[in-house]
């Protein structure tokens, strides 16, 4: 056997042994936020009260290949410690978590010593209390196998709404099925249907004046179901307050 064939037999090899089973991926994984997780709330996808938003402390913070700029909040994730390349893993241990903050780089540090969110890393900065359910505190970082996986909420979907006369800034938590959204639609009493954008995380934006307006809203899921959420704000809703729906996705 000549020496590229050699080669290419090895790299076939190393492939059958290290490659993880269909469905997961190889990522790492670190804590923060104290035994409590107390240290966890708020975070970039505007959740703010993670107990309330029904995400507890099952939550991690994304670095950015996995984060996406925000479209993965509220995604869940099923880890498990790689205990065929660490000593400090739970070993058959697992967990799942909902994606609620974003890790940003850490240009300073490379990317293999300290620098774990920059790209194009795969890492989950979780809350403590999550990650030491499969790993031993003193490692502080871990090897992990992943895979998204199915949201189960209980209960409705919960609409916040922010900002201030002409701009609103809508956060949707507690979503079930894909866990994130594709896209939104609002609609008052004295307007058609609005689309929304974006604005960051799980913050979406109308610069439109809807105060003192019933709200309805069409919302899609990554998954591709839309549900229509139909007066689920009252017409004497006040800045900061959050509404919980009847209705929520299950894929």
């Amino acid at each position: 056997m000549g020496s590229r064939a050699l080669t290419l037999f090895a790299a076939a090899l190393a492939a059958t042994f290290f490659a993880p089973a269909k469905g997961w991926n190889y990522g790492t994984a670190t804590f923060y936020g104290g035994p409590d997780g107390s240290g966890t709330m708020g975070g970039a996808c505007g959740y703010g009260n993670l107990y309330q938003a029904g995400y507890g402390t099952n939550t991690a913070a994304l670095s950015s290949v996995l984060f996406n700029d925000g479209a993965a909040c509220g995604q869940c994730y099923l880890i498990m410690c790689d205990s065929n390349a660490s000593p400090w893993c739970k070993r058959g241990a697992a967990v799942t978590i909902t994606a609620t903050n974003f890790c940003p780089p850490n240009w300073a540090q490379p990317s293999d010593r300290g620098g774990w969110c920059n790209p194009p890393r795969p890492h989950f900065d979780m809350a403590q209390p999550a990650w030491e359910r499969i790993g031993v505190y003193k490692a502080g970082i871990i090897p992990v196998l992943y895979q998204q996986v199915t949201c189960w909420r209980q209960g409705g979907i919960r609409i916040t709404i922010g900002g201030s006369t002409f701009f609103q800034l809508v956060n949707f938590a507690n979503v079930g099925g894909s866990g994130s959204i594709r896209s939104v639609s609002v609609k008052g009493t004295k307007t058609g249907w609005i689309a929304l954008n974006r604005n960051w995380g799980a913050n979406w934006q109308c610069n439109s004046a809807l105060v003192g307006q019933e709200l309805s809203f069409i919302v899609t899921s990554t998954g591709g179901q839309t549900i229509w959420i139909n007066n689920v704000v009252p017409a004497w809703w006040q800045f900061g307050m959050a509404f919980l729906s009847n209705a929520n996705f299950y894929y």
